[in-house]
């Protein structure tokens, strides 16, 4: 089984991942764990006055702000996750991913915002639901 965590170093990764730990189906050895951060991108403007190599550092920077705890979590259950970092819409980033690396499941947490919460602030997990036909499970 393939899983694609989406993961963001908000509080509500957090609890997916507190959730993940307690569900024995889903930490076993037998599972393969992706850990994916989707970074927005930088205006156009600022990219080009800034140049490619320091945005590329930045981007880099900012993923492994989120990916580096996320994996010495899962280590300490014996977790060894691939690690990928993408810049983009972020809804739309993490089903394409979901798709196109075959995965059998996509888990994220959410922040549980109401169905008007999610019209006007608009909501990532909305969004992967919209895009993505693999499974989501949905951590509150």
């Amino acid at each position: 089984m393939k899983i694609l965590l989406a993961v963001d170093g908000s509080a509500y990764t957090k609890k997916m991942l507190a959730y993940l730990s307690t569900h024995e189906a889903l930490i076993s050895g037998s599972v393969e764990y992706t850990a994916l951060t989707v970074q927005a991108a930088l205006p156009p403007r600022a990219r080009a006055a800034l140049g490619k190599p320091i945005v590329d550092e930045y981007y880099a920077d900012e993923a492994a702000k989120v990916l580096t705890p996320v994996s010495k979590f899962l280590a300490r259950h014996g977790i060894v996750p691939q690690q990928i970092s993408k810049v983009g819409l972020a809804g739309e980033v993490i089903a394409k991913v979901a798709e196109t690396g075959k995965f059998d499941l996509v888990v994220m947490g959410s922040h549980g915002h109401s169905s008007l919460g999610n019209l006007v602030m608009g909501s990532v997990s909305t969004q992967v639901l919209a895009h993505c036909k693999v499974p989501v499970l949905l951590v509150r």
